[in-house]
């Protein structure tokens, strides 16, 4: 068990060099749960890498290469010393799909793509994080995120079911319609393909149902080839990994050409949102459970790092793993200490234990995939959007959809969610709450027409605005002032409880203004109470307080009541 959140680490006094806390760490807590945890992580990283490699379209040691030095980068800047990088399957597959289209502008040189994206999408994440800009990525919501996380995690099933059955992929512009294809040639089915796939698949969720506690991963992996050496399935024609390059990663240049970097730069950009919002949600998670705060800002900059590691050493855009990252949690990891024993592991296996990897069936590597991403699939958390709002549940569906109908170009999936999102955000901005107020029977105003309760005078009306004003509600509010107006005959005083307006911009100043004018025109009054002192301040900046100043400075409905109804009392109508 995890222990309590008293012996987690307390936030580091170097926010921007968070490795340089890590010997307090130790001092008071011992090395034990961060070398645990790293070797527990190094068991399931390892075969990981290799599949999600696969999935990306490239040589299996490139997945081992990214796990070694980026993730060992990421770790000494993030902020969140559990979360274990690496390759992962949502970014793999990501990169698969913006890489694999331009092989042919490339001259087939998918790695180098891969390095490229890396490099891109790496320095957005350093940018965004060293300008303190990670809010930004809060523009997408979380059901459009999550709409296009289950259409991906089913797309990387799909993609996975043909090699795990030994059937070759066909790529095309149509998934979905490659599958198909793909699936028509049952009768070119293997045997011992097929037995390896399928019964993986099955060893793997036994394990990990009956045997939690186990390393299934690399306890099937381990069996697998010994089986496929003995049995002889590569000199039957079954697809194995083959020969793993031994020893340590070069430095590498990504090719950095004009035209190639002006048509990865918008993958660039979803493989950076996408990548961190996988790392910010395992980040949120483990920082809830510890109860210690996370720098998104400092995790952008660590996680950048870390794809521009990748980018020279060989590697492809990695991620921080949920499900690595709650090995270390589980395990009891403090600090990045035990992401380079991870990545220690990774060295010992580049260095002498390839050769052993080379009798591993692909269709094991489709089973650690299918294994690791069907748990991605939640269409629970879609339902609870459109029960939420169905504004959200639409969103969530279109997004879905529009990634389904994409693929395998799946990042325009992630831009039509983003769309989506903007658009959201811009409607629901200009339709704000807005509410006329009667006397509750609790002494509280509320919704009239929710309540049915009267007007408080013949001659007053009160309006409650809940949002700011803005160059997006200006006109709404304009509308209902005007409607409060005539909200019943003789109306003389429109009174606003403002309370909810917390900021007004120019647009709103000018139509406030304008209202004022009008009103007076037609012998009636606009009133405030509640108004905020930002609110005041822009007001007096613009010359409109000097003008309302009298009767904007009552703090509460009641008290406007109290002054203005004796003047409607002792003025004609």
């Amino acid at each position: 068990m995890p222990p309590s959140e008293s012996l987690w680490p307390m936030p580091s006094p170097h926010p921007h060099l968070p490795f340089l806390a890590w010997p307090a760490h130790w001092r008071e807590h011992g090395l034990r749960g961060d070398l645990v945890a790293g070797v527990t992580v190094a068991l399931v990283l390892i075969p990981q890498a290799l599949a999600y490699a696969k999935l990306a379209g490239l040589p299996p040691h490139i997945g081992l290469y990214a796990a070694l030095v980026p993730a060992v980068v990421a770790a000494l800047f993030g902020s969140c010393g559990q979360l274990s990088t690496g390759p992962v399957a949502l970014t793999s597959l990501l990169v698969g799909a913006s890489i694999l289209p331009l092989a042919g502008a490339a001259g087939g040189d998918l790695v180098g793509l891969a390095l490229l994206l890396a490099l891109l999408s790496g320095l957005i994440q350093l940018a965004l994080g060293m300008l303190r800009l990670g809010w930004l990525l809060n523009l997408l919501s979380v059901p459009v995120l999550m709409g296009f996380v289950n259409a991906a995690a089913l797309i990387i099933c799909l993609t996975q079911i043909p090699p795990l059955l030994g059937l070759a992929m066909p790529h095309s512009d149509h998934l979905l319609v490659d599958f198909v294809r793909a699936l028509g040639g049952l009768d070119a089915l293997q045997p011992a393909a097929v037995a390896f796939g399928v019964g993986s698949l099955a060893a793997l969720v036994a394990l990990k149902r009956l045997w939690p506690r186990l390393p299934g991963v690399p306890l099937v992996v381990a069996a697998t080839i010994a089986i496929s050496a003995w049995a002889g399935f590569a000199a039957q024609g079954g697809a194995v990994v083959g020969e793993v390059p031994a020893g340590l990663p070069g430095f590498s240049l990504p090719p950095l050409r004009p035209e190639l970097i002006a048509t990865l730069l918008p993958a660039a950009f979803v493989v950076a949102m996408v990548s961190f919002m996988e790392a910010a949600s395992s980040a949120k998670l483990i920082s809830g459970r510890t109860r210690q705060p996370w720098d998104q800002d400092q995790e952008l900059v660590g996680q950048g790092l870390g794809k521009l590691a990748a980018a020279f050493t060989g590697g492809l855009p990695v991620s921080a793993s949920f499900s690595r990252s709650a090995l270390n949690y589980v395990n009891e990891a403090r600090t990045g200490l035990s992401s380079l024993v991870t990545a220690a592991f990774v060295l010992v296996t580049l260095l002498w234990f390839t050769p052993l990897l080379w009798h591993l069936p692909k269709p094991v590597l489709a089973a650690i995939i299918l294994q690791a991403v069907v748990g991605l699939i939640d269409t629970g958390v879609m339902r609870r959007a459109w029960r939420a709002s169905r504004d959200d549940g639409a969103a969530a569906a279109v997004t879905f959809v529009a990634t389904l109908a994409f693929a395998p170009n799946i990042q325009n999936g992630v831009f039509t969610g983003l769309i989506l999102s903007l658009a959201l955000l811009v409607y629901r901005g200009m339709r704000p709450r807005v509410a006329l107020l009667g006397l509750h029977e609790d002494g509280t105003y509320r919704d009239r027409d929710r309540f049915d309760l009267p007007h408080p005078h013949a001659q007053l009306v009160i309006l409650r605005f809940d949002s700011p004003l803005s160059f997006v509600t200006a006109a709404t509010f304009e509308d209902a002032m005007l409607g409060a107006a005539r909200a019943q005959q003789g109306v003389r005083i429109v009174l606003v409880s403002a309370t909810g307006i917390n900021t007004i911009d120019a647009t709103g100043l000018h139509t406030l203004a304008s209202l004022v004018e009008r009103f007076h025109g037609q012998g009636q009054t606009i009133a405030f109470c509640g108004l905020k002192k930002q609110v005041i301040d822009a007001m007096e900046r613009d010359g409109l307080w000097a003008r309302i100043g009298k009767n904007s400075s009552y703090r509460t409905e009641h008290q406007a009541l109290d002054a203005l109804l004796p003047t409607l009392a002792t003025t004609p109508v």
